[in-house]
């Protein structure tokens, strides 16, 4: 796992940018999938993604995305389904093409079904090359919420109250939220061949410093990235505050820096 302390959030996404844009250029001609999350933890990132394609010619043409998730319940039209939120936040502002953007049917008569046919879906298209992952405070990553199965496949998840509660803001009224969602295990997400976690706010440090530092453990779904071989950890300042290996941290980053062809990893 390696781990990157940046000075701020829009030095994050700089990072994160970096390596998407490397992604998308070691692919060729070969169409990269891109594993796309939502939330506000990205969003920095796919500023600087929709700046370098913009003003700097970065194409995305060849490229596939997978997301993690979708509410049950709501169609590809509402406001709030993930369906529309990735594609006004991010993908309509790139030249991929629409129909490449895969996400699981919130509608679906069944949601079960429809679980089992995304994980399908997702490995026919050859699996993810590069994960986009956030964090919430309590250790979930996609809607893996505490108690989740680490070996966990795509599957329906009822959501806790604070998440339903973290996520009342994006709907005019919180009775509207809706309390399951369709979203890739945790065994489905370490299938990525590459995964890069962003977080920014001390709101998320604690979370962080089980990620990188704690047990691997259901408590912090979180925990079991360190089982996957090729983790980046992006990080601010203040979400990194209670990292207590930070100074270690700091020292692999500047011998990266200085010696970027040794390779060195965080751990």
């Amino acid at each position: 796992m390696k781990i990157t302390i940046a000075a701020d959030a829009a030095a994050g996404a700089r990072v994160v940018a970096d390596l998407v844009e490397r992604t998308l250029r070691d692919a060729g001609d070969r169409g990269p999938v891109l594993g796309l999350a939502t939330g506000s933890s990205p969003l920095p990132a796919y500023a600087e993604l929709i700046r370098r394609h913009q003003e700097e010619g970065l194409s995305f043409a060849r490229a596939r995305a997978v997301l993690l998730d979708e509410y049950v319940g709501l169609t590809a039209a509402h406001a709030q389904s993930y369906h529309r939120v990735i594609r006004e936040q991010f993908t309509a502002h790139l030249d991929i093409d629409d129909a490449a953007v895969m996400s699981p049917d919130g509608a679906a008569d069944d949601p079960a079904a429809e679980a089992l046919a995304y994980d399908r879906r997702i490995a026919e298209a050859g699996g993810v090359d590069l994960q986009i992952l956030g964090i919430g405070a309590n250790g979930h990553i996609a809607f893996n919420e505490p108690s989740s199965s680490l070996a966990s496949r795509t599957r329906v998840v009822g959501l806790t109250r604070r998440t339903i509660s973290d996520n009342a803001r994006f709907f005019d009224d919180p009775a509207d939220v809706p309390v399951r969602a369709i979203s890739q295990g945790l065994g489905t997400v370490r299938e990525a061949r590459r995964i890069v976690l962003t977080a920014s706010g001390e709101g998320k440090a604690e979370a962080v410093a089980q990620l990188v530092e704690g047990p691997i453990s259901a408590r912090w779904p979180a925990t079991s990235l360190q089982l996957h071989p090729d983790v980046v950890v992006v990080v601010d300042e203040a979400a990194a505050s209670r990292l207590e290996l930070s100074d270690y941290y700091r020292s692999v980053q500047e011998l990266e820096a200085a010696v970027p062809a040794a390779g060195t990893r965080g751990r």
